[in-house]
């Protein structure tokens, strides 16, 4: 009689390698996540040194929060990742646009790479110390516009809206648009050249390349950018924190959700910290859904059609 070959199961080795990832999630993810949501339907803060609860009161912290100034720091925080995503956005296709196509024949890429990466190494808190320095009333920037007699008086870049907004969203835009640069360049290396070939031939000049051949095919890669942005901006917090002294100024234009977010953590208020906690983590929620559904329904319906056109 012949003797069954014992099959060998490696499936097992493969959760057991995965198990340390879920365990340490469980641990310090998914258990203080729970531990959120569950402060956020209690009254629970410090007065003095007296203690308040933790004394159950259902959703009374979202509404308090939906009654004080949490939208208006809800729009600061939208205006402040539009100024820096979009120049971010832009100025990232456009380089990886020009450093991988071959006919500029451009020379040093390595270099180059290097140098816009270099501003993604540096500590949020020390670029805000850095522009913080150079931009104040006393700063190089205002003597060196005064000694060329463009300015009779310095100017106040921190007390406006318009130049603390700006120097907020430069910031966000220097540090991270060299990453971004880097993830769109290795999406266009990943197009076949023969695409880029034929549509030459075909007669196809830049611009109709770029928008009908280069943007379609990178589309997942800038979804990715997006969803990332996206919960950068909603957690946009050491910047302006670091240049308005944890206020806002002026008048709270610039401060954040995750700003508004320490002052409760401060004032040892968990009860509301929890409760902007879990509406921060249903609105970066929904946005992303919608960037992964606007996308996803592109490729589903094309998708869809060519199916069509194979059943004809």
């Amino acid at each position: 009689m012949k003797q069954k070959s014992k099959k060998i199961n490696y499936a097992k080795w493969g959760y057991f390698f995965i198990l340390p990832f879920f365990a340490s999630f469980f641990i310090f993810s998914f258990i203080p996540l729970m531990d959120t949501i569950r402060y956020s339907f209690f009254e629970y803060y410090r007065s003095g040194i007296k203690e308040i609860g933790p004394n159950f009161i259902g959703i009374d912290n979202y509404v308090s929060l939906l009654k004080s100034d949490m939208l208006k720091y809800a729009g600061n925080t939208l205006i402040l990742w539009i100024i820096g995503f979009i120049p971010q956005i832009v100025i990232a296709l456009l380089l990886a646009e020009w450093f991988v196509d071959a006919r500029l024949k451009i020379h040093g890429t390595q270099f180059f790479k290097v140098v816009i990466y270099l501003p993604n190494l540096i500590m949020a808190s020390a670029f805000a110390m850095l522009f913080f320095t150079l931009f104040s009333t006393n700063g190089p920037i205002n003597s060196i516009l005064m000694s060329l007699g463009w300015l009779n008086e310095p100017i106040d870049f921190m007390g406006s809206v318009l130049g603390t907004r700006s120097l907020v969203g430069l910031m966000n835009f220097l540090m991270w648009f060299g990453n971004t640069t880097i993830m769109l360049m290795a999406a266009i290396m990943g197009i076949s050249p023969d695409i880029f070939e034929a549509s030459e031939i075909d007669g196809c000049n830049s611009i109709q390349r770029f928008f009908r051949i280069t943007l379609p095919l990178i589309r997942p890669i800038l979804a990715y950018t997006l969803i990332n942005s996206i919960i950068g901006g909603l957690q946009m917090f050491d910047v302006p924190q670091i240049l308005t002294n944890g206020q806002g100024n002026p008048d709270r234009t610039s401060m954040t959700l995750i700003m508004f977010l320490n002052s409760h953590l401060k004032s040892n208020n968990y009860g509301m910290a929890g409760a902007l906690s879990v509406y921060l983590f249903i609105v970066s929620g929904i946005l992303c859904f919608m960037v992964y559904r606007m996308v996803n329904n592109d490729d589903s319906g094309s998708k869809k059609t060519s199916l069509k056109k194979k059943r004809k």
